[in-house]
C-alpha cells in the first residue's frame, strides 16, 4: 500500500469508503463536511492508502501543539486483515511525533469492539476520562 496526502480528486472514493465503513455516522460527520473541514485545517495530516491507484484506506489526524488526535481510520472491508490499518496508524503516529507530539488521543464508539481491540493491540489504553462535547446551533450541513 502506498500512503500519501489526500488530493481533492480522492473525494468521491473517500466518500464512498466512509459511507461503507461508517454508515451510521451523524450528518455533521458526513464526508462532504469532514473533507472540506480537514482541507481548511492541516490538510497535510489527511492520509489515504492506495493499492494500484485505488483508495482503500484513510487516516485523518490533527495536532494542536499539545496533543495529537486520530480520526476516521477506515479500511475497505475487502482489504481488511492485511495489516493496512496498522500501516496507516503507524504512518500517522510518525507524522505526529515528527511535529513534536508526545501523546495521541482518540475516541471511538463504545459499541465498536473491533476498533477498541485494534487500538488496544496497537498500544492504546483506556483512560479514566469523560468525553464531553457541545454542538453549535449553526452546525454545518452537507449541502
Amino acid at each position: 500500500m502506498k500512503i500519501r496526502i489526500f488530493k481533492e480528486s480522492d473525494t468521491a472514493a473517500v466518500s464512498a469508503l466512509w459511507q461503507e465503513v461508517f454508515p451510521y455516522d451523524p450528518p455533521h460527520s458526513a464526508a462532504a463536511v469532514a473533507i472540506n473541514q480537514k482541507l481548511e485545517c492541516q490538510p497535510e495530516l489527511f492520509f489515504v492508502g492506495e493499492i494500484d491507484g485505488q483508495v482503500i484506506g484513510t487516516m485523518l489526524c490533527g495536532y494542536d501543539g499539545h496533543r495529537g488526535w486520530l480520526y476516521l481510520l477506515a479500511i475497505d472491508p475487502a482489504h481488511r486483515r492485511k495489516k493496512l490499518a496498522t500501516e496507516l496508524l503507524r504512518h500517522a503516529e510518525h507524522e505526529l511525533m515528527a511535529r513534536g507530539c508526545t501523546k495521541i488521543n482518540l475516541q471511538t464508539r463504545t459499541a465498536n469492539a473491533a476498533a477498541i481491540g485494534f487500538y488496544h493491540a496497537m498500544g492504546y489504553e483506556l483512560e479514566e476520562l469523560v468525553s464531553m462535547g457541545k454542538r453549535f446551533a449553526h452546525a454545518v450541513t452537507t449541502s
